[in-house]
């Protein structure tokens, strides 16, 4: 299984690669301005890495509830499902840009946000948060 993680935002699109080993890393974000070069770059990706599954953030509010940015993200998963015709999990991502932001010195957020690195770290946390559900960690023996 190879996994591409996904950090949906309406400028930039953070991503992150998986596999059975069950360690997300980050990778480049989608950072283009046109949505066609947008979805090339997202094509380039998933033939590159050969990505069968496909890991979305998914936008709930901190009461559980669906916002209104789930709306863009459900447009945005069937879009996924058309062009790529992968499997598509959904993971909640509550938290995990003010995560990722957080990781970086404060000093330094300001420059790094235009080139998607903290978008790639939130979603390096969303697909870690999904391998994790799927192969939790071994207990150490006693």
């Amino acid at each position: 299984m190879r996994y591409l993680g996904i950090d949906y935002g309406a400028k930039r699109i953070g991503l992150a690669h998986g596999d059975e080993i069950g360690v997300a890393t980050p990778l480049p974000a989608v950072i283009e301005a046109a949505p066609e070069a947008r979805w090339a770059k997202f094509g380039e990706v998933v033939r590159a890495r050969r990505i069968t599954d496909l890991v979305v953030g998914y936008p709930y509010n901190m009461d559980g509830s669906v916002g209104f940015k789930a709306k863009e993200v459900d447009a945005f998963v069937a879009e996924l499902k058309i062009r790529f015709g992968l499997p598509v999990h959904l993971v909640d991502e509550t938290l995990t840009s003010y995560a990722a932001e957080s990781s970086i010195k404060k000093k330094d957020r300001r420059g790094v946000r235009d080139s998607g690195l903290i978008d790639s770290r939130a979603a390096t946390i969303i697909l870690q948060d999904f391998l994790d559900q799927r192969n939790p960690p071994v207990a150490p023996p006693e």
